[in-house]
């Protein structure tokens, strides 16, 4: 058989991979442009500003567990293909809205179908990709949220230059409708559907997955006070082109994931989680230690292919140990615990950049990457191992 027929980027994946694409870049469009929106066109103040950009997270963070629960047991298309038109549906409701209230409305409710719309599109792609290749499909799906990362914050300042925001959302609306139509051309796998399982909070959660999830939180604290903080750290010391290291750092997390599967696939998850971590600790440590544009972007470019290796390495170990069934839970789960790092980050974040300054703040995120090491290796990799023995998969 050629590479080219051996390929799992094909059919089914590229589907999907696309339609994340788009829904991801819809999304990061945003990023940059929506606090100017609500300060600079609604005149909102700072601080209500800030509750709306939070509540989007809080949205998502409280909707992936019911989802995890639904998907399982009424399969992935019925929730897959709502979540992505509604998902483009919403960007309508912005430029509408004149006001806190309503658009506090609007955040809350996409934050909702982002929350559903993730959830069931990364399960989704384990559905897809045979089992001994799931590191690498992860890996490579995973390049869908990373090209937005720098394709969107791009975009939607482009395209807000002449402070055209309705363009913007409608723009945007649109990127997200195309991937909306792509789902209706899924031939969606037939997996083991959970069929009349209890409605409980014990159900919401996958246990097995919780260890590996706790380790994610741990990690996600800093990556939470990187994205939201690095911007304001570049203008303080002086460093500026806070663009740049977003693009130097989606590179090495893009890099990362064009390698990380097939080595996990290979030899597992230890070496991987070691090297993404370890790096996660040094790229902070480097971020508060050496305060010039060298240090920035090569902190970025470390902390970059950290997070690549990471997230999708321990999305594979929690697939690894579930049955079909239970996969929307094992990973809304873990994105509950992705979700709940970065909002804590930044509130850890605010209160120590105002207590000791940013640069002592990331050296604190340096020494937690490696306390989250410690765990990875004494907590997360054991747990992982002795389920792994049981040959679910």
């Amino acid at each position: 058989m050629s590479q080219t027929n051996n390929s799992i980027f094909k059919g089914n994946f590229v589907l999907v991979f696309l339609a994340s694409l788009l829904v991801f870049t819809a999304f990061y469009i945003m990023l940059p442009t929506l606090p100017v929106f609500l300060t600079r066109q609604l005149h909102i103040d700072e601080g209500q500003t800030g509750l709306i950009l939070a509540v989007y997270t809080l949205a998502a963070l409280l909707i992936r567990p019911f989802t995890g629960f639904l998907i399982d047991r009424y399969g992935r298309k019925v929730f897959y293909i709502p979540s992505l038109f509604l998902f483009a549906a919403i960007f309508v409701g912005y430029p509408l809205a004149g006001a806190f209230a309503l658009i506090l409305i609007v955040r809350f409710a996409h934050g909702l179908v982002w929350g559903v719309a993730t959830t069931t599109g990364s399960t989704l792609i384990v559905d897809i990709v045979p089992a001994e290749r799931r590191g690498e499909g992860i890996g490579l799906y995973g390049l869908a949220m990373t090209i937005p990362m720098a394709m969107g914050p791009f975009t939607g300042l482009q395209l807000t230059q002449n402070n055209n925001y309705t363009l913007m959302f409608l723009f945007a609306g649109a990127l997200a409708f195309a991937g909306f139509l792509l789902t209706l051309f899924i031939k969606y796998p037939v997996v083991p559907l959970a069929g009349k399982t209890t409605f409980s909070f014990r159900n919401l959660l996958e246990s097995s997955s919780l260890p590996v999830t706790l380790n994610l939180l741990l990690i996600n604290i800093s990556y939470g006070g990187l994205v939201s903080f690095v911007s304001l750290y570049a203008l303080k010391t002086g460093i500026g082109n806070t663009g740049l290291f977003f693009i130097v750092f989606a590179s090495g997390i893009a890099l990362a994931r064009i390698y990380m599967g097939k080595i996990f696939d290979r030899h597992g998850p230890k070496a991987l989680s070691v090297t993404g971590i370890l790096l996660l600790a040094i790229g902070n440590l480097i971020l508060g230690l050496i305060i010039n544009t060298s240090g920035f972007m090569i902190a970025g470019f470390l902390l970059g292919i950290g997070s690549g290796v990471v997230f999708p390495t321990f999305q594979a170990m929690v697939n690894n140990l579930v049955p079909a069934q239970r996969r929307g839970a094992a990973n809304s789960t873990l994105f509950s615990g992705l979700d709940l790092g970065i909002g804590l980050g930044m509130l850890i974040t605010g209160f120590l950049a105002h207590a000791i300054g940013l640069p002592h703040t990331y050296l604190i995120f340096g020494g937690l990457n490696v306390l989250a090491l410690l765990y990875f290796l004494f907590i997360s990799l054991a747990h992982y191992q002795k389920l792994l023995l049981k040959g679910i998969r």
